[in-house]
C-alpha cells in the first residue's frame, strides 16, 4: 500500500515537471514577447518648455511697454483739469471784446474769446504743436507761438509754423443777459475755419 502511494507521488511529481517543462517555458517566452512589443512610456513632458517661457516673458514686457506709452499719449494729449479749468466759466458781458478787438484773456480757463464778424470764439490758448501757451501779439495782430514759431490769425487758423492745425475751440453758450458761458472741458479739434465755429452775439 505504502509503495503505491510512493509511486503515485512520483508519476504525479513526475508529470509536473513535463508540463512545466513543456508549458511554462513557451508560456514565459510569449508574455516577455507581448511586454516588449508593447510602447514605451515616455516620459511627462514639462508643461511650459524654456523657450515657451522666455517667449511668453518677451511679449509681456512688451504689452507692459506698450500699455505704459499709450496712457502717457492720452495723459499728454487730454486737457489737464486743475482748478477751474475744466468746468464751465462765465465772461461777463462787460469783458466781451468787441468785432475784432484785442481778445479777452481767461487766465483760469486757458482760453482767449475772440469776437469775429460772425460771432465769438473761444480759443484754447495751447499751441497744437507741442502745447505751449499762445500769447496775443498786439503788434502783429496774430497770435504767435513762443516755442516754434507757429503764427494764427484771431480766429485761430494757422497761417505759419510747424504747427497741425487751428487753434482747438472750446464750447461757448450766450445767455439772455449776454453773458459768455465757455464750456473749457468741452474741446473740439478743426481743419479749418467756418463761420458756424463762431457763437452769435447780439450787439
Amino acid at each position: 500500500m505504502e509503495r503505491r502511494t510512493q509511486d503515485q507521488r512520483r508519476r504525479a511529481g513526475l508529470a509536473r515537471t513535463v508540463f512545466s517543462i513543456l508549458v511554462g517555458g513557451p508560456a514565459a517566452r510569449l508574455a516577455a514577447l507581448m511586454i516588449c512589443s508593447l510602447p514605451a512610456t515616455r516620459a511627462a513632458q514639462p508643461r511650459t518648455t524654456r523657450r515657451s517661457f522666455v517667449r511668453n516673458a518677451a511679449l509681456g514686457a512688451v504689452l507692459i511697454v506698450l500699455a505704459e506709452l499709450g496712457a502717457g499719449i492720452v495723459r499728454f494729449a487730454w486737457p489737464n483739469k486743475t482748478g477751474v479749468f475744466g468746468r464751465a466759466l462765465i465772461v461777463p458781458r462787460a469783458s466781451v471784446p468787441p468785432v475784432n478787438g484785442a481778445p479777452f484773456r481767461d487766465t483760469p480757463g486757458h482760453f482767449y474769446l475772440v469776437h469775429t464778424d460772425d460771432g465769438l470764439l473761444a480759443l484754447w490758448w495751447k499751441c497744437p504743436h507741442l502745447g505751449c501757451t499762445v500769447p496775443w501779439n498786439e503788434g502783429e495782430q496774430k497770435f504767435h507761438c513762443p516755442c516754434h514759431g507757429s503764427i494764427y490769425l484771431y480766429n485761430g487758423v494757422r497761417i505759419a509754423g510747424p504747427a497741425p492745425r487751428p487753434m482747438d475751440l472750446m464750447a461757448v453758450n450766450v445767455d439772455a443777459s449776454g453773458n459768455v458761458v465757455v464750456e473749457t472741458g468741452k474741446i473740439t479739434q478743426r481743419s479749418g475755419y467756418k463761420p458756424a465755429q463762431a457763437a452769435p452775439y447780439p450787439a
